[in-house]
């Protein structure tokens, strides 16, 4: 310590007291407001992780929603008919007709289940149920699925909210294709591959809409893969397949006109077993891979350069992305005929529940897709009983009114 006992050495020390008091003030509150900012830093990560949580609890919570929803309409539709069963008598048969399929699968499975299931009161709801209504009804649910998942992917690898199957023109090819089908017949080809009529508007429905995105994007590859360039190529593809469907319906007679009119306005009516079984790998495998993807759509929504910036290769997953997406639509699309509007409603609700998050918007989407396509062909079907109204004339209905809604909802702050 200095020496501050005399009166010269007591005036230099309280000045070097001071200036002590003076730097040590500064650093102080430097020190305090340092914490302060830690404390708001720290206090900010915990909002943003509620946050987050609070948004992963309230997608979880729709998706088991939605599928709860699905499964209640299911049963319901099951019943729903020329002739009513009640939802008891419904659940008895799809558990007898499950147990009995289990064991034609493996007959193994006669020993270990035991458990016998009360007859339903209605003799006849068994066959009804099993054999003509829950094919249909998984049919509407596959296809409501691929329709949400393909509009929902192309939606995210083009980043435009009005990009689906209908619009980038695979519907159209598709139809083209089953036009040629119904309308030159069979012919010298289905004799030697040995295929039904039936088959035959199937293969050529399938092979023509799957075939069309290769075509559009070879033409959008030559002026560069960006989503315009893609976007055009398909209305373009699609106004010249619609070309080619208005001719064959020139050219047809009377019969093939009606049976190519009833096909392109969409319908369960080729819903078989044999369709659903050949169907479901399909649908799974391509929504596991599809789903696989979610985070590099989810790169894709901040643009091209920032995905490639993130060692995205851009090109092979759009082209994949788009190519995965249009297979299991065609599939959907060749036992259905034409159906749209799901691929565009369903995204667009989910996306303004959610949000963009892919992850959970394609299950969110595939699930509100099939409720939708389900609950369409039930009123179809049902509601001039026992006349059949094709489901796409239902879809274009709601689908029309529901975008009506959005544009006079969204006047002057865009459709979200």
């Amino acid at each position: 310590m200095n020496d501050c006992s005399g009166s010269g050495t007591r005036l230099s020390c309280i000045e070097e007291i001071l200036l002590r008091l003076r730097t040590s003030k500064p650093s102080r509150q430097n020190a305090k407001q340092t914490m302060n900012e830690t404390t708001k830093n720290s206090g900010s990560a915990q909002n943003v992780h509620l946050l987050y949580g609070e948004g992963t609890k309230r997608r979880l919570l729709l998706i088991g929603i939605l599928v709860f929803l699905l499964i209640t309409a299911s049963i319901i539709s099951a019943g729903i008919g020329t002739v009513s069963i009640s939802p008891a008598d419904t659940l008895l048969a799809i558990g007898e007709g499950t147990r009995n399929a289990a064991i034609v699968v493996v007959p193994s499975l006669n020993n270990v289940i035991t458990i016998t299931l009360p007859a339903p009161e209605n003799p006849q709801a068994g066959i009804i149920v099993n054999n003509f209504r829950l094919p249909r009804i998984l049919l509407a649910i596959l296809t409501g699925m691929s329709l949400a998942v393909a509009g929902t992917v192309m939606q995210g690898l083009l980043r435009n909210p009005l990009v689906s199957p209908f619009t980038l023109g695979m519907s159209s090819a598709a139809a083209f294709g089953a036009a040629m089908a119904i309308v030159i017949g069979p012919g010298i080809a289905a004799t030697l591959f040995f295929l039904s009529y039936e088959s035959w508007i199937v293969l050529f429905a399938f092979v023509s809409g799957w075939l069309s995105m290769l075509l559009i994007y070879g033409i959008a590859r030559s002026r560069g893969t960006n989503q315009a360039t893609l976007i055009l190529a398909g209305v373009v593809i699609g106004y010249l397949f619609q070309a080619g469907v208005l001719a064959l319906k020139y050219l047809s007679n009377n019969d093939k006109l009606r049976e190519l009119t009833t096909w392109l306005m969409g319908g369960m009516w080729g819903a078989s077993w044999d369709a659903v079984i050949l169907l479901i790998p399909c649908c799974i495998v391509c929504f596991i891979i599809l789903e696989s993807m979610s985070w590099d759509m989810n790169t894709l929504a901040a643009g091209d350069d920032v995905a490639k910036s993130m060692g995205i290769n851009v090109e092979r997953t759009r082209l994949f992305g788009l190519m995965v997406a249009t297979f299991v639509a065609s599939c959907c699309l060749a036992f259905t005929g034409i159906i749209g509007f799901v691929g565009l409603m369903s995204p667009h609700i989910c996306r303004m529940l959610i949000g963009n998050d892919h992850r959970y918007l394609i299950p969110a989407s595939a699930l509100l897709g099939a409720l939708i396509l389900l609950v369409s062909d039930t009123v179809a079907r049902t509601i001039l009983s026992p006349v059949e109204i094709p489901v796409g004339i239902v879809m274009y209905i709601i689908g029309g009114l529901f975008f009506l809604y959005l544009i006079l909802r969204g006047r002057g702050r865009g459709l979200y």
